[in-house]
């Protein structure tokens, strides 16, 4: 992006430090870390809904910028950065933000988000960091992914040997992001705990007499100044003048004629080495498994002859233990006995003694009330679906598969115009569309992004449809299962064929960290799995709440029938469904889970065909608000709009197709 100050051409704001509003936490929030750590995830879960460009001054690139949810405070996301001492341009942004004279004015702390699976790289940034004395929250990320591999990391030693809070999440589902949130009024200012040569703290002594007092701690200084920053240089003439920046400077050429070696590789060594310290103190790396079948199985998964035999293998026992067993046994159970047995009933005979009708109608009414529709099925239906899904999904991540199956799938995948590294997103959009979007970002070019963006927005059903669709499926013929799941498949490799046709731009080799293959811990997939569920209900139960509400209310003063009567019809005669579908789609454009348990609902009205052909429409249709959201903020209007009007446009024409087809051939599913 361009320098506002100077081009005016862009879409970018300069610098907008306004007030922050009264009752907010503090300051601003400066996200830093390595590349690929997932900030830019977490800057999405702790913002609102606005996020703007803003300029750095000095600089041609822009960071984003928002407000913090419940604060008031702002929180930037800079570009991944390997050091503080770098002069490309865009890991200037993630430094020089900091030097930003009105973002000092207004108070700023440092969020630097770690990676926990390659904690020692981390470590060496925040020690850079910690020079700048600021308040620092080193954020450990993606614990799940180092569990799976075995890495565990004493939090409390790490604190202790940083000297700064420590906290945990795992940014692409939530977890920990209300816990940062509220902890960032606690974070406190660093204490820089690096020791140089004699040499360098002599001349870091003398800066400080230079620049005191000043807000902004001089080692930082002093440390750029002697790497040639130019960004350090200009904060020092615009807050001290030229003359103490002509002193400085004359300072650090002494240095510099004394000095034996490359001041960035002298520093680069030191950091690294204490990192490396500190890392053997607080990280313990589970030893790779010896045993040669593991070993041998992990070769298998890669190779085309074993590793297909060994796809099909799994994708079966998930389907068992995920459909028949999560989505039959357990729901089945948990609503036969707790839902419809005991809470139903008892909710009932509570409820008649409301003196409104409409009030209690609201509250039971068996097609629109909140507790049947919202919270009964959500929990009694989702819920158990969903944790076994988590379940296996940990057992497949726990025990080092997944990026085999990349390597596995790395030539189908070139044919829609990716590589291997396109599972990890698609796998993930089962998971959940939002995030996987998010998580496009692995990938290196603009098209592999745009087509896996349209892939995740049309094909791929998220845990929770799965869920609902396994438990209608189950009450169908085997056919009616295979329709789905293999024209869901089909379209994926026809859509991004297609794609990959019509897209420009190119596609990158694959460049993969492997893991060592390993029997999975039950234990920590299950209780990982258990936090997962936990906090995926504590999100999305007030939404369905919400749903069931607004549709309640919608259906009272006439608009549904409104709507049926509207475009009932036209999805009569088009894709064969009936009219009450309206607010399946309804609810589904809210939280598509919400509009799949609606279905389940309204299940009974439909025909098998029916039911079949609405849940291709439901999966190709576009996913909930949310995504729709983030994959405007992704991939920007022009391309975001594209796929929105392509992905409808095929879902209703593909959703005819197969209705009329079935028709014409007698396939009824019964």
């Amino acid at each position: 992006m361009k320098n506002c100050d100077t081009c005016h051409s862009c879409n970018c704001d300069p610098l907008d430090l306004s007030p922050i509003e009264s009752g907010s936490v503090q300051k601003n929030y400066v996200i830093v870390g390595n590349m690929n750590v997932g900030k830019s995830t977490l800057f999405a879960r702790i913002r609102g809904v606005k996020a703007a460009s803003v300029n750095i001054p000095g600089i041609t690139v822009a960071v984003k910028s928002g407000r913090i949810k419940s604060t008031g405070a702002r929180v930037f996301d800079t570009p991944g950065i390997h050091s503080i001492f770098s002069a490309n341009e865009d890991e200037r942004a993630s430094r020089d933000i900091l030097l930003s004279p009105k973002l000092q004015d207004a108070g700023k702390a440092i969020i630097l988000v770690a990676d926990a699976k390659n904690l020692k790289r981390s470590i060496a940034i925040a020690l850079q960091y910690a020079e700048y004395g600021l308040p620092m929250l080193f954020v450990v990320n993606m614990i799940d992914e180092a569990a799976s591999r075995g890495i565990e990391i004493d939090y409390q030693k790490l604190s202790e040997e940083l000297g700064m809070e420590i906290c945990t999440t795992i940014a692409r589902e939530g977890i920990g992001v209300t816990e940062l949130i509220s902890g960032l009024g606690k974070i406190r200012p660093v204490q820089a705990v690096m020791r140089y040569s004699d040499k360098i703290e002599k001349f870091l002594e003398l800066v400080h007499k230079l620049l005191s007092p000043d807000l902004l701690s001089s080692r930082a200084l002093g440390l750029l100044i002697l790497t040639g920053d130019r960004g350090s240089e200009q904060y020092i003439k615009d807050t001290f003048g030229e003359g103490t920046l002509a002193q400085v400077r004359q300072l650090a050429k002494h240095y510099r004629q004394e000095g034996s070696a490359d001041i960035e590789i002298v520093l680069g060594n030191q950091y690294h080495k204490e990192a490396a310290r500190i890392t053997a103190i607080v990280q313990d790396v589970e030893p790779k498994t010896k045993n040669p079948f593991i070993l041998k199985f992990g070769d298998w998964c890669t190779k085309t002859s074993t590793g297909v035999p060994i796809a099909l293998a799994v994708i079966a026992a998930m389907y068992f233990f995920v459909g028949s067993f999560g989505a039959t046994f357990l729901v089945d159970s948990i609503n036969g006995i707790v839902f419809e047995g005991l809470i139903i009933p008892w909710t009932t005979k509570i409820v008649q003694y409301l003196p409104n009708e409409f009030l209690r109608d609201m509250i039971i009414d068996p097609d629109f009330g909140v507790l049947p529709t919202g919270v009964f099925l959500a929990l009694g239906l989702v819920l158990p679906v969903i944790f076994c899904f988590y379940i296996a999904f940990g057992i497949l991540e726990d025990s080092g598969y997944l990026p085999r199956i990349s390597i596995l799938l790395d030539r189908v995948f070139q044919l829609i115009g990716l590589n291997g590294k396109g599972v990890i997103p698609l796998v993930m959009g089962f998971s959940c569309v939002t995030m996987a979007l998010l998580t496009t970002r692995v990938l290196n070019t603009d098209k592999e992004k745009n087509i896996s963006c349209f892939l995740l927005f049309l094909c791929m059903p998220c845990a929770p449809l799965i869920a609902v669709m396994l438990i209608i499926l189950d009450k169908m013929p085997a056919s009616a299962a295979f329709t789905v799941f293999g024209l869901i498949l089909l379209q994926i490799l026809i859509a991004g064929f297609l794609a990959n046709k019509f897209l420009r731009g190119r596609r990158t080799p694959l460049l993969l960290e492997i893991p060592p293959m390993r029997i999975p811990k039950l234990q920590a997939v299950v209780k990982m799995s258990a936090i997962k569920s936990l906090f995926f209900m504590k999100e999305a139960v007030p939404v369905f709440i919400y749903a069931s509400v607004a549709v309640f209310i919608f259906q009272r003063i006439g608009g549904l029938e409104m709507l049926e009567n509207t475009f009932g019809p036209i999805i009569g005669r088009v894709m064969g469904l009936p009219e009450q579908s309206i607010q399946v789609f309804i609810k589904t454009m809210i939280r598509r889970e919400s509009g799949a348990v609606e279905l389940q609902h309204l299940s009974s009205t439909y025909t098998n065909l029916q039911l079949v052909v609405n849940l291709l429409v439901m999966t190709f249709i576009a996913p909930c608000i949310n995504a729709i959201i983030v994959l405007f903020k992704e991939r920007g209007g022009r391309a975001a709009s594209t796929i929105m009007v392509a992905v409808v446009a095929y879902a209703i024409v593909l959703g005819s197709i197969v209705n009329h087809f079935c028709l014409v051939v007698g396939i009824t599913f019964t």
